[in-house]
């Protein structure tokens, strides 16, 4: 929702995302701290991850600066549209994790398997990165994680090094502009301490019905644009 906003006030569609990636990095950062104690059970193989991570953060970043900005202009709703139908699946996602049986974390498979689905999501993470947490979910999800929690944890530290990395990119090539960045972040801070009260009122139907609607109607309105 970060990114659209930025466009309406004009900002070109690169510049736009390279700020919203700068300005909500915090986020994770404050998301991963909140499940610090949930992580503790974490295997070493689970932090293996952070190399893909970090691998694809900054080639989808790059990848992102080498994009001409009217095949990017394109690309956009069909993005917004996917962060948003990723949005949607998130509570059937959840309902499955539930459902799951015992973690195979342990076995060879899941290393090469997760592996390069991790390198797959952090390269669209630095690219766009809107939805890369519930890719990450349902992933962990399938390789047969079962604490939603942990999951959760695991989930906000890679994306910390996923658009970590990908931020510093974008500040180095100076994509990034710094009066919105710096005011994203400070909405971002204040949001993460005063959302949960918000949310808690609307309720989770309420808050997940906004941002589908929202969502859409964003997609919608740039092809109309368009």
């Amino acid at each position: 929702m970060s990114f659209p906003v930025l466009l309406w006030i004009g900002l070109p569609s690169i510049t736009a995302n390279a700020t919203s990636t700068v300005g909500i990095w915090t986020a994770s950062l404050g998301g991963m701290f909140g499940y610090r104690r949930d992580m503790q059970g974490l295997t070493s193989r689970s932090y293996m991850l952070i190399f893909p991570s970090v691998l694809g953060g900054i080639i989808g970043a790059v990848l992102l600066r080498l994009t001409p900005a009217r095949v990017f202009d394109n690309l956009i709703p069909l993005l917004i549209l996917f962060a948003t139908v990723l949005f949607m699946l998130q509570e059937p996602v959840q309902r499955m994790i539930k459902r799951g049986g015992t973690s195979h974390a342990e076995s060879r498979s899941w290393v090469v398997g997760a592996i390069i689905f991790q390198f797959l999501v952090a390269l669209y993470g630095g690219y766009f990165g809107a939805g890369i947490g519930i890719l990450m979910l349902a992933a962990l999800g399938i390789l047969g994680y079962t604490d939603i929690h942990q999951m959760n944890g695991l989930k906000n530290l890679l994306a910390l090094f996923i658009n970590g990395v990908a931020a510093l990119y974008f500040m180095a090539m100076g994509m990034v502009s710094w009066p919105w960045a710096l005011i994203m972040a400070a909405g971002a801070i204040a949001g993460g301490y005063g959302g949960a009260g918000v949310a808690r009122r609307i309720g989770p139907k309420g808050v997940r019905r906004i941002v589908i609607a929202v969502g859409f109607s964003i997609a919608l309105s740039l092809l109309i644009r368009r």
